[in-house]
């Protein structure tokens, strides 16, 4: 799905609109598909994500579903001036920490506004997964231009780089969804590729350096940390892990200590330590 091309002293990759229009609805079909296999049971159980039952979560899911035609809706942000351009999605990640309390209320907001629309029941959750999957679906034309601008908390984001937002956001949920209730939705390997691909370069953002090498094969590979760089041969200090555990690290789902100590994550190094740098999307 991606290319990288150097940009200055780091990676700066681009995605590309089909694949990653694709990847996108894959994985929402997914995610529409296993709601309807859930009881009022399973929606009742705790998500994994503080105060969250499993209900909230899948309404936060509608709502990330539908963000992008929604701010396609809005009325577009002033151009950029000279010198100055649109967030990056690096900066969409590392942005993410400081609005807990807002996306908490807006979260409950939608779940308020899913029930009076479709009711309470299992049923109506799957059916508002659906219709936000038709809304977008019909925004596809506009949802991958890499020229327009969309409104955004961070500032103004491309529509493509957006979407690519939306990749991450699903396929994070999706696990979540996974481990929360045993749904077993399945990940898009396209969706998970670019997920693991746009946290990996946000911890390169978040933590700048060469000291470092993370490798989350077959997706990424990244350099970070200050410290003695790094020229040729084997680094001194490597982190390797999965794409899930990454996800996982990348989103404080799990914790590096944890990780560490269940051999889901193999360290090299005196330097080779995320603890002070995860998470990267909170």
């Amino acid at each position: 799905m991606p290319t990288a091309k150097r940009s200055g002293a780091r990676r700066a990759r681009t995605y590309d609109p089909g694949r990653t229009w694709t990847a996108l609805t894959a994985q929402v079909r997914a995610l529409a598909a296993a709601a309807r296999e859930l009881d009022e049971r399973r929606l009742a159980l705790p998500s994994g994500l503080p105060g969250w039952d499993v209900r909230l979560l899948l309404a936060h899911v509608v709502d990330q579903i539908e963000a992008t035609p929604r701010l396609l809706a809005e009325h577009p942000p002033a151009a950029a001036g000279a010198g100055s351009r649109a967030v990056d999605l690096s900066a969409w990640a590392v942005s993410t920490a400081g609005i807990a309390d807002r996306l908490d209320d807006r979260t409950r907001r939608e779940a308020d506004r899913v029930a009076a629309e479709y009711g309470d029941g299992p049923a109506a959750l799957a059916s508002a997964l659906d219709a936000a999957a038709a809304r977008l679906a019909a925004a596809e034309a506009e949802a991958v231009r890499t020229d327009r601008l969309l409104p955004h908390h961070s500032g103004p984001m491309t529509a493509l780089d957006m979407t690519v937002t939306r990749l991450v956001e699903l396929v994070v949920h999706s696990d979540d969804l996974n481990r929360a209730a045993g749904l077993g939705i399945p990940l898009d390997r396209g969706a998970l590729a670019a997920a693991v691909r746009v946290l990996a370069d946000a911890l390169a953002v978040k933590a700048p350096g060469a000291a470092v090498e993370v490798r989350i094969p077959p997706y990424a590979a990244i350099q970070c940390i200050e410290g003695p760089r790094h020229t040729r041969g084997t680094p001194p200090n490597v982190v390797e892990t999965d794409p899930l555990t990454w996800l996982r690290l990348a989103t404080g789902r799990t914790d590096w200590g944890t990780a560490l100590a269940e051999g889901a994550v193999a360290a090299s190094g005196e330097r080779a330590d995320l603890t002070a740098v995860l998470p990267v999307l909170a």
